[in-house]
């Protein structure tokens, strides 16, 4: 024992090590059963057990309980299917949006929308040729997890002023253009599948018209997709995007409509007055529905200041119950995800913090172009995976009357229109309009909710065809074709103070001229909507004080703000704390006017004196100072006084200017009639002389001394300083010639 030392433990300790770690790594190849313990019964081993291990020397018998070897290495690849398959999907997107950008030749020839069908096009060929299953574009997948980012997207940041000056003309698109586009459809497919070659015989009239309300309707995926790339100016843009969007109510009426007659076989009256009423309930529906989460989103951003973590999270969740409230009971989604955008949006921004406005905007735009990417890829997966019932004649006919419909309904809309707007819509106008009224998965998926026949396989074979020429035909050539027609393209203007306050002087310049004459347009309503908005609303969905803050001000932080973001994004982080100093500062000042309780007047003197240092520093800077106006106190400022002799001198100068250049007339001049000179004075009196009679140009300063000698005995009773300050005789210099003699 005595020989046993710290010495020899270690290398017997290391060799011990290395032979647990040999049985570990062997027992990943194991493939035959270990004994799990010894047989302390004393139980027969099995002849199995005594052929592997053989007997054992503590007990004189052989284990019976066997498992199976801990496995280092597995394999379960259906636990993690579903998840894995749509990581793969979404990578597969990510991958082809940044190549196509990567390419610049590519991008500037074919859009982004047709790289991407065939894509899905390649990737469904691909596994259709391992003879696996792809994923088709169900209706589920589209209207409940794929098209809600992409709306709240285009909602949350909808124009707004472009939006509603143009509301009249895009409803006329959207309603009576997408009736025009579903019964002309329909009317002439039906009238095409009475052709005995097409072999259609039959398909009825309800089954067309209700393909005909499938394929009418303008995509707003395919718009936004497509003209984002041109940069097309704001109201080409906003009618075409407008009407994708507000036609949502009409396919949809039009859709059940449709198919519930279809089903039912017969039409009364009562059913097509209760067609009319559905139309009514399903969008206002749909519109009530947005904006009552709308406010419920405002009104909870309220109390977030404590938890500025869940601020963006709010929003996602009040747009997305309110898509799924609309679709509950049939109403319009897409509408109740604008209207719940537009709403929530500026009481949102005025309560939550700057990092989560920058979070839901860069999520939202994230989230939108990863559903438009795997939108377009999925649509050519399913274009491979069919099945197709391909006839020509239907094929042919649709496409036709599709791109034909749309021209006449433009053309013939755009001349009503016209009538009233006061920007006519040019003929360059028109051919955009009509040539941007592009097909896409919408319409793929409302056909792919239709029951399952040859009616559906080829209904959706010709709504496939249209989809791909106008994504494919229409959206390359568009941007050749506007640059050929030399069309008006977007132009990036940086707001400003300035541009604020003339847009606002505007709208009050016409509101008071409506109320002048009488018309209640649409700037007379959207005061009164803004007076009520600032009156009762904003009160309860915007927290403190920042209600009553006025509205320069306001739209003075929200450009702090922005340019804030700018310098954070552009990597000018050293520029950063003035704008955020000055932005703090700001915040603490109004806090601090808003703890002391003035309520009359409502604009303090520190923030009239914040109001012009914003107005020095953004506008032109003047040499005149502006005073507050008072109505019952006028101020006398020196500056004025010198500004007013500075004015004189100028015009001192320039009138001897002229008068030299009067002076100087030629030797023969043409005889003129006697012309009368008035001569102002408290009497009023007027002197008459003959032109012919004038002294000559040396002896004006006497004629003005003339007229001061008749003038003198005639108001000898009158004070001096009631003389008169100017003879309209056009006077030459004086003696000294300096100056006027004026009094």
């Amino acid at each position: 024992m005595a020989l046993l030392g710290p010495g020899p433990a270690l290398p017997r300790s290391g060799t011990t090590t290395v032979l647990l770690m040999l049985l570990i790594l062997s027992g990943s190849s194991w493939t035959s059963d270990v004994p799990a313990g010894h047989n302390e019964t004393g139980r027969e081993p099995s002849p199995a057990a005594q052929e592997d291990h053989g007997p054992d020397p503590r007990h004189g018998t052989n284990s019976t309980n066997h498992r199976k070897a801990f496995p280092v290495l597995d394999l379960n690849y259906e636990d993690v299917r579903t998840p894995f398959e749509i990581s793969l999907w979404i990578l597969l997107a990510l991958l082809m949006k940044l190549g196509f950008h990567v390419i610049p030749r590519v991008s500037h020839v074919v859009p982004e929308s047709c790289l991407l069908i065939f894509v899905g096009l390649l990737v469904g060929g691909a596994i259709k040729a391992i003879q696996e299953k792809a994923p088709v574009l169900d209706s589920k997948l589209f209207f409940f997890y794929l098209l809600p980012p992409i709306i709240l997207d285009a909602g949350y940041f909808l124009p707004i002023r472009a939006f509603t000056e143009n509301l009249g003309t895009i409803l006329v698109f959207a309603v009576l253009g997408t009736l025009w586009n579903a019964f002309f459809i329909g009317g002439m497919m039906f009238a095409v599948c009475q052709i005995e070659a097409a072999q259609v015989g039959h398909v009825g009239l309800l089954s067309c018209l209700l393909f005909g309300s499938i394929v009418s309707a303008v995509d707003p995926v395919a718009v936004l997709a497509v003209f984002e790339e041109i940069h097309i100016n704001e109201l080409l843009h906003i009618l075409v995007f407008g009407e994708s969007l507000l036609n949502d109510a009409v396919t949809v009426v039009l859709y059940h409509l449709f198919e519930e007659f279809s089903h039912a076989g017969t039409v009364t009256v009562g059913d097509a007055f209760l067609g009319v009423v559905s139309f009514f309930v399903v969008s206002l529906g749909g519109i009530l529905a947005g904006v009552i989460y709308g406010v419920l989103g405002a009104f909870t951003s309220r109390f977030t200041s404590h938890s500025r973590v869940i601020e963006p999270l709010f929003v996602f969740l009040y747009s997305y119950m309110a898509y799924l409230s609309a679709e509950l009971f049939h109403l319009s989604g897409i509408m109740s995800l604008i209207a719940c955008g537009v709403v929530m949006r500026p009481y949102v921004e005025a309560n939550i913090s700057h990092k989560s406005y920058t979070t839901i905007k860069y999520f939202l735009k994230m989230w939108s172009s990863v559903s438009e990417t795997l939108i377009f890829i999925f649509l050519g997966v399913s274009t491979v995976e069919g099945p197709h019932n391909w006839n020509w004649i239907f094929v042919i006919f649709t496409l036709v009357l599709c791109l034909l419909s749309r021209v006449l309904g433009v053309v013939g809309l755009t001349f009503i229109i016209n009538k009233f707007r006061i920007v006519k819509l040019t003929k360059k106008d028109q051919f955009i309009v009509a040539y941007g009224g592009l097909r896409g998965a919408i319409a793929f998926s409302l056909g792919f909710l239709l029951p399952n026949n040859d009616t559906k396989h080829m209904f959706l074979t010709a709504i496939i065809t249209v989809i791909f020429f106008t994504v494919f035909v229409q959206g390359m050539t568009i941007r050749p074709l506007v640059e050929l027609l030399a069309v008006k393209k977007k132009e990036e203007s940086k707001a400003s103070i300035n541009e604020e306050i003339h847009t606002q002087f505007l709208d009050h310049l016409l509101t008071g001229i409506e109320e002048i004459c009488g018309h209640y347009g649409h700037h007379h309503w959207k005061d009164k909507l803004n007076r009520f908005n600032k009156m009762y609303v904003k009160k309860w969905l915007i927290a403190g004080e920042r209600y009553n803050e006025p509205q320069l001000i306001s739209f003075y932080n929200k450009l702090e703000m922005k340019q804030a973001i700018m310098l954070v994004e552009g990597g000018s982080a050293a520029k950063l704390p003035s704008v955020m100093a000055a932005v703090s500062a700001q915040s603490v000042q109004q806090q601090r006017e808003a703890a002391q309780e003035q309520p009359i007047p409502k604009i303090s003197k520190t923030r009239e004196a914040e109001i012009r240092r914003i107005l020095r520093a953004n506008l032109q800077n003047t040499r005149q100072r502006l005073r507050s106006y008072s109505r019952h106190d006028l101020f006398t400022d020196p500056f004025e006084d010198n500004l007013s002799e500075v004015r004189f001198r100028r015009q001192r100068v320039e009138m001897e200017r002229r008068m030299s250049h009067y002076l100087t007339v030629p030797a023969k001049r043409q005889e003129t009639p006697s012309v009368r000179k008035v001569w102002f004075e408290p009497e009023h009196k007027v002197y008459t002389y003959d032109e012919s009679e004038s002294p000559c140009p040396s002896d004006a300063a006497a004629l003005l001394d003339k007229c001061d000698r008749r003038a003198a005995p005639e108001s000898d009773d009158q004070p001096e300083t009631q003389k008169p300050s100017r003879c309209l005789s056009d006077p030459g210099p004086d003696e000294e010639g300096s100056s006027f003699r004026l009094s």
